[in-house]
């Protein structure tokens, strides 16, 4: 490996550590996605417009989810896509609907715990606030937190917000208090003990929907709902003697969105049709209209049929031709858990992506999309591992089976190798973003 090798590859690291850093919340994420797309000629679409032309590049947006695709200039209606999966959902915690409570002299949320958060990393922790909120029909937000507006259903306006200053925090409980944590170890319980501190009674005027306000530039009355969450104010950063290592929240799953992304940058050339696909809601199981088991793709794939003059029978024969990559993060090996993984399939950070095999379909990979993964690898000129877990060891699961299923598509499960999975702050390797970038690049056009 060359020293300008590995620069060039650390540059595609910080390239990752600003899209995550534009990427607080889910509606974030795809805001980001839609405007690098958009500068490389991409255009938005509604899903109530008409889809009817034969060649291009568009994307569409719902809530936290995002579908982007491109055809060629004479693309075959029955051409086969390739599509790169991932979702843009990271554990957290989420602002509830009556969200003011507070004891022993303190201002509080109430939250709840959204996906499997390892509670303990929110704690001690300068927090933020983002998401989006719904005003009421008329409202005119000027204030400093609001990142973009557009008119929802009713005449409501969706207004997307960001708050990176450090406005809560989750204490801990200090030793004194606690004398046996270290031995027995730390129990939160989720209703209790994860409850932000924002402010003191008696010096801070009005609750939460009255300073959410004040942020967006609004009155109070004019707060209808949100989907607001908390995220670590830190941003995302290179790290280790020698940057090897990506610190940053949220990897789990924006490095893998941020590599779809790349993957269209660059206007793949080739017969097969490139899509990429960012589901919202993948921690919490992908049962929502924006989440992988709703029919957002499905729906792409055969309005995509229909815009280049084909049928139904052209459709299936489209996605017969079709492979998905759904892209999400691997355990790397940790090095003071090793017994943790299977002695055979260890994982080294910036080795190269991780092709994931579960025999029990918790992954959708097998064999045939196991040996066309490795050879775009192979193409790309960049390594790959392969990963299977402990067999006495529950083994987690993605988006991948529930899109195989769902569509009848080749499948194949990837991603980085990382440590501090579901963390508020996580850790990846610095060069595997631009490995997993090439080999998605390769599989793109058409390989």
């Amino acid at each position: 490996m060359s020293t300008t090798d590995a620069s060039a590859r650390r540059d595609v690291a910080r390239d990752l550590c600003a899209f995550i850093d534009a990427s607080p919340s889910p509606y974030h994420a795809c805001d980001e996605a839609a405007r690098r797309l958009s500068a490389v000629g991409y255009s938005e679409l509604s899903e109530t417009d008409a889809w009817d032309s034969p060649t291009g590049s568009w994307f569409v947006r719902r809530g936290g989810a995002l579908v982007a695709w491109s055809h060629g200039e004479g693309a075959p209606k029955e051409a086969g896509f390739r599509i790169v999966a991932a979702h843009t959902d990271s554990p957290n915690l989420r602002v509830k609907p009556r969200p003011d409570t507070g004891s022993a002299g303190y201002r509080q949320l109430s939250i709840e715990v959204y996906g499997g958060v390892l509670l303990n990393s929110w704690l001690d922790r300068d927090l933020g606030l983002s998401g989006r909120v719904l005003l009421s029909p008329g409202a005119a937000p000027t204030g400093d937190a609001v990142t973009r507006t557009r008119e929802a259903s009713a005449g409501a306006l969706e207004v997307l917000f960001r708050i990176d200053r450090p406005i809560m925090r989750v204490p801990q409980l200090a030793i004194h208090l606690d004398r046996e944590i270290n031995q027995k170890g730390l129990l939160l319980n989720k209703q209790e003990h994860m409850r932000p501190v924002w402010g003191l009674e008696g010096q801070t005027e009005g609750g939460f929907v009255d300073q959410l306000a004040a942020e967006l530039g609004v009155r109070a009355d004019e707060v209808m709902s949100w989907d607001a969450m908390t995220h670590d104010t830190n941003n995302a950063c290179l790290s280790g003697w020698h940057e090897e290592f990506v610190s940053a929240p949220r990897l789990d799953n924006l490095c893998s969105c941020h590599a779809a992304v790349a993957t269209l940058a660059e206007q793949p050339a080739g017969d097969a049709v490139p899509v990429i696909c960012l589901f919202d809601h993948e921690e919490v199981g992908s049962g929502s209209r924006s989440g992988a088991e709703s029919p957002i793709l499905s729906d792409v794939l055969e309005r995509s049929v229909l815009a280049r003059g084909g049928d139904r029978e052209a459709l299936h024969r489209a996605l017969a031709a079709s492979v998905c990559v759904s892209a999400d993060m691997a355990h790397a090996t940790h090095p003071n858990y090793v017994g943790r993984h299977d002695p055979g399939h260890h994982l080294a950070m910036n080795a190269g992506p991780v092709i994931k095999i579960n025999s029990n379909q918790r992954y959708a990979t097998e064999a045939e999309t196991e040996a066309h993964f490795e050879l775009c690898c192979k193409e790309a000129g960049v390594p790959y591992q392969k990963w299977a877990n402990r067999a006495d060891l529950a083994c987690g699961s993605t988006i991948g089976p529930i899109t195989a299923g769902r569509l009848g598509i080749r499948t194949v499960d990837v991603g980085n190798p990382q440590l501090g999975m579901h963390s508020a702050r996580e850790v990846c390797g610095s060069e595997d973003s631009a490995h997993l970038v090439a080999a998605l690049r390769v599989f793109q056009s058409g390989l």
